[in-house]
């Protein structure tokens, strides 16, 4: 009866499934590294805060006081497919996403078709490439290459040929307060075509800027401010040319008459006086109505303008 009892109960057999190493071989902290490398360069950029490119310095006055003015009759009619094209009367729009690419193929009604090509790369956030070709003419392709940070806004432009255009601008300091310039160099000539410089200052409601371009011969500052709870804003420019003496003073008015009409009033001291009206009829579809006519000549008739623009 001993010899039964004493052999089920040898600790060996208890002792063996108590081994460390089947539980410290999965433990290994190499495979945890490799996947999340990956999925640190896969992610979503995350959008930059810095001030942005330079050519957004003095962006809201110039939208309030030239955007969407017109004397033109335009027609717009835009219709989607299911496989992502758009179809624009006297201009078609082809756009398409494959692995991070963004393509837009345009071709308007006076036989020219432009390729655009724009990726972003997750592994160096806030890096954009851009390359636009033209198919239809003897102009060469174009390259940028910009680059956004929270403190940072660069941009790098160049032709595809053998002597280009290069154009590089960047944009330093934060949302509030931020400084740049814009330069552009002719490889073919040996000269530097512009030359600019500018400052921009933003606040919840105001943004103003200030800039001297043209290789120094021009001074001009701008305005823009919300009033009324957002419901209207105005504007301003101010432009002196040192070479010729001249001023140019352009004044602006947007005011909201409900969630889907927009009136703007435009002034300079030329006495030309421009003015619009917008009503959106339904998401991203837009009725504009606009005039223009010269204070200094009443006997010469207004300039009426209409564009529809029809996105179903």
């Amino acid at each position: 009866m001993a010899d039964p009892v004493d052999a089920t109960s040898k600790p060996a057999p208890v002792d063996g499934p108590s081994k460390p190493a089947p539980v410290d071989a999965p433990s290994k902290p190499a495979p945890v590294d490799g996947p999340s490398m990956a999925a640190q360069c896969g992610a979503p950029p995350k959008p930059a805060t810095g001030p942005g490119l330079y050519s957004e310095i003095g962006k809201k006055a110039r939208d309030l006081l030239y955007k969407d003015f017109t004397t033109d009759q335009k027609l717009t009619l835009t219709t989607y497919a299911a496989n992502g094209t758009v179809t624009i009367l006297s201009e078609i729009q082809t756009q398409f996403n494959y692995n991070n690419v963004k393509v837009d193929v345009k071709a308007n009604s006076d036989s020219q078709v432009l390729i655009t090509t724009t990726s972003e790369t997750r592994c160096i956030p806030g890096l954009k490439r851009i390359v636009t070709i033209p198919l239809t003419n003897h102009t060469p392709a174009k390259a940028e290459l910009q680059y956004l940070h929270d403190y940072a806004g660069i941009s790098v432009g160049f032709g595809l040929h053998s002597k280009p255009l290069i154009n590089v601008s960047a944009l330093v300091g934060n949302k509030a307060l931020a400084l740049g310039a814009d330069v552009a160099y002719d490889s073919a000539t040996g000269d530097f075509t512009k030359c600019n410089f500018g400052a921009s200052f933003t606040n919840d409601d105001l943004y103003a800027a200030a800039m001297l371009n043209n290789k120094g011969d021009s001074l001009s500052a701008s305005y823009y401010q919300m009033v009324s709870n957002s419901q209207a804003a105005v504007g301003g420019e101010v432009s002196h040319s040192l070479s010729s003496n001249e001023t140019t003073t352009t004044l602006g008015f947007q005011y909201s008459l409900d969630p889907l009409t927009t009136t703007k009033v435009r002034y300079d001291n030329h006495g030309m006086v421009s003015a619009l009206i917008q009503h959106e009829l339904r998401p991203k579809s837009l009725l504009t109505i606009s005039s223009e006519f010269d204070t200094k000549a009443i006997e010469k008739s207004s300039k009426i303008g209409l564009s529809l623009l029809l996105k179903p």
